[in-house]
C-alpha cells in the first residue's frame, strides 16, 4: 500500500500497487512480511499529521515476517527466522542520546513507515541491529502490536528500576495500548497496579 499524497483516510490516500522487491544493503535483512499491525501513528503518516519526509512511502511499523535473505555483513541471523521490525528503524549511533543508551531520542533517526518504507507490503528491508527475534508460542498477528505498544510499555517498566516486582505498587496515568501492556506484565510479575485516567467527555 503506497502513500503518494497524504489526505483524510476517507479519501483513500493509499494505493495498492506493484513495486519491486527491495535489495538489502550490506547491514540489512530482507524480510518477507507475514503480518503488520495498524497503529494510530500510521494514520498520522497517511493523513499528513506527521509531515511527509519522502515523496512516496509504504506505511506500517508493526512488522512480523521471516528472513528471506541477508546483506553481506550480516552473520547473526538465519534464513527463515521469525523476526519483527518496529517504528525506530535506525539511529545514528553517534549523538549524545545514542551513546548514553537513549537512542529513542536520537538526533538523526530513521522511522519504519515514515522515512523508510514499512510493512504494508510483501517485503521490507531493515538494519540487522534493529530487527527483533520473535519467540515461538504465539501467532504473527498477536506479535505485531508488541512491536509498538509492547516495546514502549516494556521500556517504561524497565525505566522504573524496580528489580523485585512481587508486592511492589505501580501507578500508571493515561491508558492506551502501552499502558495495557504494562498492566499485564506488572501483574504477571506480582505487582499491584493503579491506573489514573479520565473520561474524554468531562
Amino acid at each position: 500500500m503506497l502513500l503518494s499524497k497524504t489526505g483524510p483516510i476517507e479519501t483513500r490516500p493509499l494505493s495498492l500497487v506493484e513495486v519491486g522487491i527491495p535489495e538489502p544493503a550490506a547491514n540489512e535483512l530482507l524480510i518477507r512480511v507475514t503480518a503488520c499491525g495498524i497503529c494510530r501513528t500510521d494514520l498520522h503518516v497517511v493523513e499528513g499529521e506527521l509531515s511527509p519526509l519522502k515523496d512516496q512511502i509504504i506505511p506500517g511499523h508493526q512488522v512480523v515476517g521471516r528472513v528471506e535473505s541477508l546483506g553481506g555483513e550480516v552473520a547473526d541471523f538465519k534464513i527463515g527466522e521469525r523476526v519483527g521490525v518496529a517504528w525506530l528503524h535506525q539511529t545514528c549511533g553517534r549523538c549524545r542520546f545514542c551513546i548514553s543508551g537513549r537512542e529513542n531520542l536520537c538526533d538523526d533517526p530513521e522511522f519504519t513507515g515514515w522515512t523508510r518504507s514499512g510493512g504494508f507490503a510483501e517485503f521490507i528491508t531493515a538494519p540487522h541491529d534493529f530487527v527483533y527475534r520473535l519467540p515461538d508460542g504465539f501467532e504473527d498477528i498477536q506479535a505485531a502490536p508488541l512491536l509498538c505498544a509492547g516495546i514502549i510499555g516494556y521500556r517504561a517498566l524497565k525505566q522504573t528500576g524496580i528489580s523485585d516486582w512481587a508486592g511492589s505498587r505501580l501507578g500508571i496515568y493515561g491508558f492506551g495500548a502501552a499502558g495495557h501492556v504494562c498492566i499485564q506484565i506488572a501483574k504477571h510479575c506480582g505487582a499491584e497496579v493503579y491506573v489514573a485516567t479520565r473520561d474524554r467527555e468531562r
